[in-house]
């Protein structure tokens, strides 16, 4: 710094002696000291160093020129002693002159105007300490606006909103806790919101799902994929919905065919097995289902050819006039080919030969034509719901329009709806449906649908549901023939035959939903059991106890009862061969030591839901080799059981009385 520009800034004239105003220059350095040290914040007190600075070195430049001998430096004089007098004149270079008086205004002029520029400074720094103030106040405001309105936000889930707010938060305050408090709790907030999102529908899906009610389950499912794409369990839940729906659409074919073929439909129930089949080809109930139908078809074929071969002999013997063998040849003939209109107008030309008995027409009521009717007159039912009881105690023909359009009943505490009594030998019983008028199933002494008493009786289309007891019942040495016959819903068996002499026969006919066995024998009865469906019983599919009596047991469906498919307790003789057992709740198959004299070849369990075969302890596995056992759950063959604290509770005759 030049000597004239410290004298400039220390408010000097030009020729003005500066060594009297050294004190006060001292006492002015410490005051803007003292301002540097007090200032209210670091930029006031850079201006105020750096004034400081120059200051500073302004009386250094001075003290230089002090410093500089008077030969050098002719504008110092001695300076003025206490007294006015000079002390030295020679140094002090200047003389007592009006000039050096005019010294003192000029010099106080100089420190005016440093103090001016001081406290300018100080007036110019406290002016932007309040502006600064203001700013950060300001600042702090908006601060904590934005913070309450982010939490706000986060508090109603608008996620974005509050999002912006905390950037603006950033913004003003980088790297402020208020921004980052708040990102986390954005994000702790979505997360929440996520996991109740998804917990929630996730939860919807799966319990319909668990319902069955597919589409509801899949547009809930689809409700979190559509707002969480990532999620994890959606894809699994989707693919368990898939499956489920494929599960449905499979048992939807399958009770489709399964229809089919009780409408005697076997080819169109083939061709919707088949549709299964293309999807799983392995499907087990889809392949038994052709093989069913397969057989009907067989079995059509071989009616429709034994039909014609009946119908021919028939023909041959008829002479105009009454003949049992003929008629009995054309009704089979009729049952095998019911579509053949050469059988049926042969029949009915040769059934006119004998009484008929029309009602209405004739009689007014069923009861009345029955207690007139003689051995081989036709009583002839049109499609209408009768009242019963009927007793039938001579061979008649009695005759409906089809077991869902010709239907008897009566109460069930009043009785069966139809009684074969013993002097019926022979009657014959076509396309009618029994039942009792509501379903009781209170009590030990129930009536059956139908009782066979001591007569015999063939029931050819007919129906038996909703008994107290059961169906259709054999007693007090009666015998039965049911062909084509439908057993359903009664309170004990589909249809039994009980007691020593009686014989029941059924064929080609279904027993299902009953709340005791499908076909039951027991107490020394006989039966032959050909060709039926027996499925989803509360007990076994056909049970036999019949001691010394014949069980002859073939070609049978045994499907989904709650106990095992056939349990066969003793019999004397006979044959079981040809019968499957399938997805039964216990097991296939279950034979008893008193049982060990019936071949037992050629039958079928699979995917019972316990063992294929069970045989009581004492029967060799060996003896039933020929027979097949897979896909059953635990053993395929259980030997040695030991059955004898296993005992069937049948229905005893005195505590099941089918009559009063």
């Amino acid at each position: 710094m030049t000597h004239l520009e410290a004298r400039k800034i220390l408010g000097l004239g030009p020729a003005e002696d500066p060594r009297p105003h050294l004190p006060e220059y001292r006492v002015a350095r410490e005051r803007i000291a003292e301002m540097v040290r007090s200032a209210p914040n670091d930029t006031l007190a850079d201006r105020y160093q750096q004034g400081l600075i120059e200051f500073d070195q302004a009386l250094a430049a001075i003290r230089e020129f002090l410093e500089e001998p008077a030969a050098e430096n002719p504008e110092l004089t001695p300076a003025p002693s206490p007294n006015g007098e000079p002390e030295d004149e020679s140094a002090s270079g200047l003389n007592e002159t009006d000039d050096t008086a005019a010294t003192g205004p000029r010099t106080f002029s100089g420190f005016v105007w440093l103090l001016v520029f001081v406290i300018g400074a100080a007036g110019g720094g406290f002016l932007y300490v309040r502006n600064e103030e203001a700013k950060e106040t300001r600042r702090q405001e908006r601060l904590a606006l934005l913070d309450r309105m982010g939490s706000e936000f986060i508090d109603n889930r608008r996620w974005q909103e509050a999002g912006d707010l905390f950037a603006e938060i950033e913004a003003l305050a980088p790297g402020s806790e208020l921004a980052r408090f708040g990102r986390r709790r954005i994000e702790a907030g979505m997360a929440e919101e996520q996991n109740q999102f998804v917990g929630y529908w996730t939860g919807q899906a799966i319990a319909e799902l668990e319902v069955g009610r597919l589409d509801e389950a899949e547009a809930a499912i689809r409700r979190v994929i559509g707002k969480f794409p990532s999620e994890k369990e959606a894809p699994t839940i989707l693919e368990q919905i898939a499956k489920a729906r494929a599960g449905q659409a499979r048992e939807m074919a399958l009770a489709n065919a399964r229809k089919l073929l009780n409408e005697t439909k076997p080819e169109e129930a083939i061709n919707a097995a088949r549709g299964v089949l293309a999807n799983t080809p392995d499907d087990p109930d889809a392949t038994a289902i052709i093989e069913e139908a397969t057989a009907v078809l067989e079995k059509q074929a071989a009616d429709r050819a034994m039909a014609m071969s009946l119908l021919a002999q028939a023909a041959d013997r008829d002479h105009g006039e009454f003949d049992q063998q003929a008629l009995d040849w054309l009704r089979e003939a009729a049952s095998l080919a019911p579509e053949n209109a050469e059988i049926a107008a042969k029949l009915e030309a040769m059934a006119s030969y004998t009484r008929t008995l029309r009602i209405p027409g004739d009689y007014a009521t069923p009861a009345e034509a029955l207690a007139v009717a003689r051995d081989r007159d036709r009583v002839v039912l049109t499609e209408q719901t009768w009242k019963g009881p009927l007793v039938i105690n001579t061979a008649v023909d009695l005759q409906g329009e089809g077991s869902t359009k010709t239907i008897v009943e009566c109460p069930a505490t009043e009785d069966s709806a139809i009684t074969i009594g013993p002097d019926a030998k022979g009657a014959r019983i076509t396309g009618i449906g029994f039942r009792h008028e509501s379903f009781l199933v209170t009590g030990s002494d129930r009536f059956s649908a139908a009782l066979v008493r001591g007569g015999t009786a063939t029931f050819t289309d007919c129906a038996f549901s909703d008994a107290s007891g059961h169906g259709l019942v054999v007693i007090e040495h009666g015998e039965a023939v049911a062909n084509r016959c439908h057993f359903s819903g009664n309170g004990w068996n589909g249809v039994a035959a009980i007691g020593t002499g009686c014989k029941l026969e059924v064929r080609d006919s279904e027993s299902t939903g009953n709340f005791e066995h499908g076909i039951e024998s027991w107490d020394g009865a006989a039966v032959t059991l050909v060709n039926n469906r027996c499925e989803a019983n509360s007990r076994n599919g056909i049970h036999t106890d019949n001691g010394a009596a014949a069980a002859i047991i073939k070609g049978n469906q045994l499907i989904a009862n709650r106990e095992f498919g056939l349990v066969l307790d003793s019999a004397g003789s006979g044959k079981i061969s040809g019968n499957t057992a399938r997805a039964n709740l216990l097991g296939g198959f279950v034979i008893r030591a008193a049982a060990a004299k019936l071949p037992v070849t050629g039958n079928r369990a699979t995917l019972n839901q316990g063992p294929g075969l069970v045989l009581e302890s004492g029967l060799s596995a060996a003896s039933y080799a020929e027979n097949t056992m897979t896909k059953n759950d635990g053993a395929e063959t259980l030997t040695g059981a030991n059955l004898s604290d296993q005992e069937e509770n049948a229905p005893d005759s005195s505590d099941n009385a089918p009559h009063r």
